[in-house]
């Protein structure tokens, strides 16, 4: 099988966006203002959350890798992307193919089951505070920081090695604008049912796992939160994960509809579409969403810009 790959066709051909003709131009602007706000804001977070003690708490600790992981994670997809849009240049390599998908599901899977910690935490948080500095202690977090990093590796190499075991002899024109499982599998020639099961089976597994953790986890949270007695009391210890919520429902809204589907339900602008959201916009919208709903954040933020324009002065 690898040899078959490795002699029929040297690369693929990305046609990610080339029916939209002169708009690319336009395409590229947009892409490129959004991608260095989403770049510049996890960067300032991170550093935000590095230089102020008092965001020195597990929760942000978790915050700060979620950002550097969605990071990565543009990293490994959307400057090939402008490249495409801005010099035409639409053919990747075998290897480069193979490489950028491990890459993009690796982070793709480690933000999952980042999530997956942050709402731990939070339940820990509300429903056992006298407990929280024991059971997210340093040592306990690094832990967790550290499966998920690895979790996220495991999976993303289970896929594509599920992916690039195949032959691809009838088409190496990719109808994407990255290596994803679902657009690459489609190329490939010959029964690809057992792989279709092994995407779906590490697909569900990534995705039902973290989502399994969070829903306990909120499911104690949402009990502990109703036994509180007054209104003012529940409103702000929901508002601690009210930010969080909003994360994961975008994140796995978008990956649940791209990746537990059948082959043949694949359509290339809806999927595009899609794509779009979840490897521009939801990067961008992790930090604005705690920027915007997390007073401490913000707090932090004004001291940093107050420090740098003192600096200045």
């Amino acid at each position: 099988m690898g040899h078959t790959n490795a002699t029929c066709w040297k690369g693929f051909v990305l046609l990610g966006f080339s029916s939209f003709g002169d708009l690319q131009l336009l395409l590229f602007a947009l892409f490129l203002s959004l991608y260095l706000i989403t770049l510049t804001s996890n960067v300032f977070i991170i550093i935000v959350i590095r230089l102020d003690t008092h965001l020195h708490t597990p929760m942000y600790l978790f915050l700060s890798f979620l950002s550097f992981s969605e990071t990565c994670y543009t990293l490994g997809i959307i400057p090939r992307m402008l490249v495409g849009l801005a010099l035409r240049v639409q053919a990747i390599s075998y290897v480069g193919c193979a490489t950028q998908m491990f890459f993009s599901a690796s982070w793709a899977c480690t933000n999952c089951f980042l999530l997956a910690v942050m709402g731990f935490d939070r339940y820990v948080a509300i429903c056992a505070p006298l407990h929280y500095a024991s059971r997210m202690s340093p040592t306990i977090c690094a832990q967790l920081i550290s499966i998920s990093f690895v979790s996220g590796y495991f999976f993303g190499l289970g896929m594509t090695l599920v992916i690039f075991r195949l032959s691809f002899c009838s088409s190496h024109e990719i109808q994407h604008f990255f290596c994803d499982t679902p657009p690459v599998l489609s190329l490939a020639c010959g029964d690809t049912g057992l792989s279709e099961l092994g995407i779906l089976i590490l697909s569900l597994l990534v995705l039902l796992i973290s989502f399994f953790f969070i829903t306990i986890s909120y499911t104690y949270i949402l009990a502990a939160i109703l036994r509180i007695p007054s209104a003012a009391g529940q409103k702000k210890a929901f508002s601690t994960c009210a930010s969080h919520l909003t994360v994961v429902v975008i994140h796995y809204g978008c990956a649940s509809f791209m990746y537990l589907r059948p082959k043949a339900s694949y359509s290339l602008e809806r999927d595009q579409l899609i794509a779009v959201t979840y490897t521009v916009v939801t990067p961008l919208l992790n930090p604005i969403v705690y920027s915007l709903r997390n007073r401490a954040v913000q707090a932090a933020m004004r001291n940093a810009f107050r420090g740098s324009l003192l600096g200045k002065g």
